[in-house]
């Protein structure tokens, strides 16, 4: 027997869905904003020294992320940042540089 949910429940939850996301976007956007001092605006980096996160997928940035927590990969502060981030928001951060478009 399917279940019923009273009319204003099933709008609240239609509509949590939608601003779920749109928090989840804002969040993921403004964590990722910590990362431009060195890999730019939107991962789009102008130097050479840094690499660009624009349009890198995901899995890719998580795990240089992990290399970077367990010392794998030598760094000067990524180690660091990358320990003071829950890997929810690690997981938020890659996909929207991710999403990110490339500079030309």
């Amino acid at each position: 027997m399917p279940i019923r949910l009273p009319l204003a429940v099933a709008a609240a939850m239609a509509l949590a869905v939608p601003w779920a996301r749109a928090q989840d976007a804002n969040l993921a956007r403004n964590l990722a904003a910590t990362c431009a001092n060195c890999h730019g605006t939107n991962g789009n980096v102008r130097g050479k020294d840094v690499k660009p996160l624009a349009g890198v997928a995901a899995e890719k940035i998580l795990a240089q992320i992990a290399d970077f927590k367990s010392g794998a990969q030598p760094a000067t502060i990524m180690h660091q940042i990358a320990k003071g981030y829950t890997d929810e928001q690690l997981k938020l951060i890659a996909a929207y540089f991710a999403a990110q478009k490339p500079a030309p």
